[in-house]
């Protein structure tokens, strides 16, 4: 026998309220309909809910039963209705987030941890790759936002582009670097020193390359290759090897890694780190909040690197 749980969770209302009238106020409901809807359950268990011309209403042992189950029911229906409501809202929900793997580590990490802080039921798998990769993954469904470095009129045509940060690319090393102590810094100064490639795959390599020979430094000695941020700072932080990496990176890893970025203008690469979406997609309603917080917290950063700019210019 099947019963309709909308019967189970009215039958409960009454029980709980004590009464066919209070129930069906309680329900939103008219008393006549809340006592046809009783009148049918009744009809379908073959047995009375409610001891006859008991006042005030008296449920009868079966009566009871199938409230306490009505209740239960009542419950899972309001705990389900929260669930869509907070999915709807993007309080919950899945995010699958991927990025080159420098800007990943290094800048948009702090920021998922902080918005995990306000959004704790929101679960982010994180991966890496690069533009046409990543490209493939939003176009079949496997990505739900790529976080890339790229040029905003280079963005494929199916997909949108939301610049973030705009490039800007320095000579890192560690903080207490020798170079660090000069207020001029000049080729003959910069050549003894290796330096460290990033993977040559990238587009960091490649600003490598064009950064150095901005400042007519074709040929650079390579002591370190590929690796992940990690071990770049952790071999820049032992040693007195250069490499070029995003300012933003350096910034956010000054105290915590010991970097520095050496006072020598280089060229920057004409792209902005942006959020990159597939336009046919359906994305779930947490990248919503998720792409909001982004762009908030990359303005604050750029707010802070602007002000640190100007109060260096000002000291030198």
């Amino acid at each position: 026998m099947k019963l309709d749980s909308e019967h189970l969770e009215i039958l409960a209302m009454i029980v709980e309220k004590g009464g066919l009238t209070e129930g069906a106020e309680a329900l939103g409901k008219s008393q006549p309909s809340v006592s046809r809807t009783m009148a049918l359950l009744e009809d379908r268990i073959g047995a009375a809910l409610f001891e006859p011309g008991k006042r005030p209403l008296r449920p009868t042992e079966l009566g009871e039963s199938l409230a306490r189950i009505g209740a239960r029911i009542h419950a899972l229906n309001l705990e389900a209705s929260r669930m869509v409501q907070s999915f709807r809202k993007g309080h919950t929900g899945r995010l699958r987030i991927a990025g080159t793997p420098i800007f990943m580590d290094g800048v948009v990490s702090n920021f998922i941890a902080d918005f995990q802080t306000r959004q704790p039921d929101v679960q982010i798998e994180q991966s890496y790759g690069y533009l046409d990769q990543l490209s493939g993954q939003l176009r079949n469904g496997a990505l739900d936002m790529a976080i890339v470095p790229l040029h905003p009129s280079s963005a494929p045509t199916d997909m949108s582009f939301v610049p973030l940060l705009p490039g800007r690319n320095v000579i890192a090393c560690r903080a207490g670097h020798p170079l660090m102590r000069k207020a001029t810094i000049t080729l003959a100064d910069i050549e003894p020193y290796p330096w460290i490639a990033p993977p040559p795959d990238s587009p960091l390599y490649r600003d490598l390359q064009r950064a150095l020979k901005s400042i007519g430094k074709e040929d650079f000695r390579v002591s370190f290759s590929g690796g992940t941020l990690a071990s770049i700072i952790s071999v820049l932080a032992r040693s007195d090897s250069l490499t070029v990496l995003p300012y933003s990176v350096v910034f956010l890893s000054r105290k915590t890694a010991g970097l520095d970025a050496l006072r020598i203008r280089i060229a920057h690469p004409d792209r902005h780190l942006g959020m990159l979406t597939f336009d046919g997609g359906t994305p779930p309603p947490s990248l919503r909040l998720f792409a909001g917080f982004l762009k908030d917290e990359f303005q604050l950063l750029e707010a802070r690197i602007q002000h640190e700019s100007q109060v260096t210019k000002r000291r030198g």
